[in-house]
């Protein structure tokens, strides 16, 4: 019983976790009578958040404030879901890992993209009007007027940036945890869900996150900058013409003022030949994208369910590749 307890709590401990946890990702999604931590970090950045502007109006306090509100959320975190999967460990081995597997499910979004994907294409099936509708759940453009076409292209730049921000690099720093054996898998990837929620929420230019969410924008920037570089790299040597994809990616990639998500659109746009970015409407304001790839074919739906393929594959090439890494390095 001893050498048992020895062995799971050593890197079959972190493999154990990881292949759990990408198995309920894959079946379960995240059931909605689940209590999902992306839900709670938005409660929490939310209350935070309204403090924080009615705290001050001065711009300099205001960026402090956004530093502040940055390490709290993504330290605080990790450190309460190891605690919680340490003192589950301290029950039961089996508690603990079942624990910490579905603390590490939670921050894979595999299953959830292809959910949304596939409702909003069983919607584009009936009708434009059902398209807009679905869609609008999804993205936070302007849906209304979108043809068939611009919804389509929607949803794949969706797909395209969710495969870093909500697949691969929770599973980057889930490995990066299962190499730290005293951190583990799971707070690591929490921990990284924490930096995206905040972008999400408060990462913006416009008021009154200006400077309140400065921090936030840059610390996903650059905390996601090396899993999207990979991915881009994982998946140009997938479509076996890694020479074409890599070139329209150097090409176009920069192209975007994020120096992330034009390289996520750019490897697909040049995997599947096609072209995204163009004209959006966001709150009635017209923003102009920059074409990334080539006008070869046209978006359709088995464009999109191509690129719900890729993804799939870039986790599961990626996952096998980090339980390598981990099996021999520990």
């Amino acid at each position: 019983m001893v050498i048992y307890r020895m062995n799971i709590t050593s890197s079959n401990h972190n493999i154990i976790v990881l292949i759990l946890a990408a198995t309920i990702d894959y079946f379960l999604g995240d059931p909605k009578q689940w209590i999902h931590p992306t839900m709670v970090m938005g409660i929490v950045i939310r209350k935070l958040t309204q403090w924080s502007l009615s705290l001050t109006a001065k711009q300099e306090y205001r960026r402090y404030l956004g530093i502040f509100l940055n390490l709290l959320l993504v330290l605080g975190s990790g450190l309460i879901a190891w605690l919680v999967v340490y003192l589950s460990h301290k029950i039961s081995s089996l508690i603990g890992i079942i624990v910490e597997s579905i603390f590490l499910s939670s921050c894979f979004a595999t299953r959830s993209l292809r959910n949304a994907a596939e409702e909003v294409l069983q919607a584009s099936q009936q009708s434009v009007f059902q398209m807009r509708r679905s869609l609008s759940q999804y993205v936070g453009r302007d849906t209304k007027k979108l043809t068939m076409i611009e919804g389509l292209r929607a949803l794949l730049e969706t797909v395209a940036e969710n495969t870093t921000d909500g697949v691969t690099a929770p599973l980057f720093y889930a490995l990066l945890g299962g190499l730290l054996m005293p951190i583990g898998p799971a707070s690591l990837a929490i921990s990284y869900k924490a930096i995206s929620t905040l972008d999400s929420m408060i990462g913006y230019k416009k008021e009154p996150y200006t400077y309140l969410g400065w921090f936030s924008a840059r610390l996903e920037d650059h905390f996601t900058w090396i899993p999207c570089r990979l991915t881009v790299l994982t998946l140009a040597l997938l479509s076996g013409k890694p020479k074409d994809v890599m070139k329209i990616c150097l090409r176009d990639g920069p192209k975007d003022p994020s120096p992330n998500s034009g390289w996520s659109e750019s490897v697909y746009a040049a995997i599947l030949n096609i072209q995204l970015g163009g004209t959006n409407y966001y709150q009635g304001i017209k923003i102009e994208k920059p074409l990334l790839g080539e006008d070869l074919e046209t978006i359709s739906i088995v464009k999109v369910n191509e690129s719900l393929q890729l993804m799939r594959n870039c986790f599961i090439v990626w996952l096998i590749i980090g339980i390598f890494i981990i099996s021999v390095l520990n």
